[in-house]
This record gives C-alpha cells, structure tokens and sequence, in this order.
C-alpha cells in the first residue's frame, strides 16, 4: 500500500546532509513552508545550498535557517529587502555566497531540472554582469545567455490539501514555486493542512501529482495572537 505520510515534521527531514542542495517554496511569506525549516533547524543540518525566490523575511521560517548559520550559498531572486536583515548581515560579513538569479530564469531553471532539458538560452541577462562565464550566441540577431537547470536533493513546499499518495492541490498564491520545486528535486516533502482519503481530491484540482512527492505531513493552521484561525497562504 502506497502512504507517503510522515508522522511528524522531524521525520520528514530526518536524513537531510550537510551540504545538500533544497529547495524552499515560496513568494516572500506566501506558501513558504516555515513548519518544515523549523525541522530543518532541530535537525542540524549544515553548509546547505538554498534556493528560494528570496533570502527570507524577519525572523521566522528561511530567515531563521540563515540566522543559525546553516546555510554556505542562496540562489535566489530577491536577496534584499526591508526585513531581510539576517541575509544582510551574512552576507556584508562574507558568511554566505550569492548566487543571483533574475527571477523568471530561476522559475525556468528548476522546471528545466524537473523537464531533463540540459540548458536553455534566455535572452535575459544578456550583456549584463549575470552573464559573466556563461556561453553567450546571438540568434537571429538577439543576444542570448545559456542557463543551466538547477537539481536539488530536497524540495520543501507548504499545500493546502492532500491525499496518502501525495497529490497536491495548492491554496491561491501559495503554489508560486511549489510545482516546479517538486518535479526538480530527488525528494519533495509537502506541507498540508487536510489529509483526505483517495478519490476525495477532484482530478482537475491536483496541480502536483503524487508521482513527484515522496514524503507529505499534515499541520495545523496558525492561529493569530486573538485567538482566531488565520488562513496561512
């Protein structure tokens, strides 16, 4: 009988490596699987590879990975903002790497991963200091950069509802990056907030199917400091 559910959210990243590469979900707070990256932390993994659309906000979820110096390198797109201010300090301090990646080219290098296509060529970056040591062509009279898929060991993204074979449907925004993390990555671990039998998951509705998540733990929604249910994107 196939069952990807894990008891727990320490089980489900038990066997993360020191220096694997994981992927993390999210747009800013949107769909960032912060119950996980807590684990992550209780777990001790080190010299981790990020990879995340950005470098986490305030002090919780990605922001509190980089705070307990677990993470060597980010790639991401928007390393930098208001609340930012752990990446920040590492990075003025020369404690992580940054990898930059326009935002539209990391969405397109990770499906790549997940497709088995081996580079692409983009048009953005071109010319600019991004493109520095990667092959360049001109098609057509365009300028072009090649960019190569990124792989990872481990995807960590947040869903709304699931099944025991992992098929995934998303709530609203929350899917951002979650889809194409799970197909690029050895190991997909999902957050849900509803475990429902099979069958109960309307087909059209499943946006990641279960062939491309191995592992999938049921959380509560967080609750507001008033007391009240807060739907957690």
């Amino acid at each position: 009988m196939i069952d990807k559910t894990c008891s727990n959210l320490a089980e489900a990243v038990a066997d993360v490596a020191d220096g694997a590469t994981v992927m993390v979900g999210g747009f800013g707070t949107a769909g960032q699987p912060n119950e996980l990256l807590d684990a992550l932390i209780g777990q001790g993994a080190r010299e981790l590879t990020i990879v995340c659309n950005n470098a986490g906000n305030g002090d919780t979820g990605l922001a509190a990975l980089l705070a307990a110096g677990r993470v060597r390198k980010i790639i991401c797109s928007f390393p930098r903002q208001a609340d930012s201010w752990h990446f920040d300090r590492l990075f003025r301090e020369g404690r992580i790497e940054l990898e930059l990646v326009p935002q539209g080219n990391l969405a397109e290098r990770i499906r790549a991963a997940g497709a088995g296509i081996a580079g692409f060529f983009t048009p953005t970056g071109y010319g600019t200091e991004l493109a520095k040591g990667k092959e360049t062509r001109v098609i057509d009279g365009k300028g072009y950069v090649l960019e190569s898929p990124i792989h990872a060991e481990l995807a960590l993204i947040k869903a709304e509802r699931a099944d025991r074979w992992g098929n995934l449907v998303y709530r609203k925004t929350a899917r951002n990056f979650g889809p194409v993390m799970a197909m690029a990555a050895r190991t997909a671990v999902a957050t849900v907030h509803e475990l429902v039998p099979l069958g109960e998951l309307d087909p059209e509705a499943v946006v990641t199917p279960g062939v491309f998540v191995q592992r999938v733990v049921r959380i509560e929604r967080s609750r507001t400091a008033a007391g009240g249910i807060r739907a957690a994107a």
